[in-house]
């Protein structure tokens, strides 16, 4: 087979000699070029397992001092004082009513559960308030950590009134089952 490519490559007029070289200079290039954004890739996902099993391997080393952090703070919890979703809704609009906020609307809670704990999520939305309420709403909410917990909270200047603000919050409460 190259005896036979050999015979007709050299059986070729010059300027076919180098058009045949240039095509196989470009296919060289084309194919080191794939090779080498395939190595490039291959690198990189190597280095992100690594990293990966590397912070596994810290948390697996850690699983006593974790699993006992986490006994620790459940054990501090009191089962009487956590809120199912509809204590949720009622505190967070309690909250507002004391904090001067005027019609926040609430959305639907959304309930994960795992048969112990139950983490219920609430967004309540609230437009044209002023700075003083939103703050003495947060504090409100404050208050009642480590039971309600502010997972996400947005703040906007009103387009209207630039005195005013929007806010946008992300609520949540933990709810242990009772045995």
């Amino acid at each position: 087979m190259i005896r036979t490519l050999k015979a007709f490559f050299l059986a070729r007029y010059f300027r076919e000699k180098l058009l045949l070289t240039g095509f196989a200079v470009l296919a060289a290039a084309i194919w080191l070029s794939s090779l080498s954004g395939r190595t490039r890739r291959f690198v990189r996902e190597v280095h992100v397992t690594t990293s990966s099993l590397t912070d596994q391997a810290l948390w697996i080393s850690n699983r006593s001092k974790i699993e006992a952090s986490a006994q620790a703070a459940a054990a501090q919890l009191d089962a009487a004082r956590t809120l199912d979703a509809t204590r949720l809704l009622a505190e967070v609009a309690a909250i507002a009513n004391d904090a001067g906020l005027k019609n926040p609307t609430t959305s639907e809670s959304q309930d994960q559960s795992n048969g112990q704990f139950s983490v219920h999520t609430l967004r309540l939305n609230v437009t044209r308030a002023d700075w003083d309420s939103i703050k003495a709403f947060y504090i409100g909410l404050q208050k009642r950590s480590p039971y309600i917990g502010i997972e996400q909270f947005s703040l906007q200047v009103d387009r209207a009134n630039a005195a005013l603000l929007n806010a946008s919050l992300r609520i949540s409460s933990v709810e242990i089952a009772a045995h």
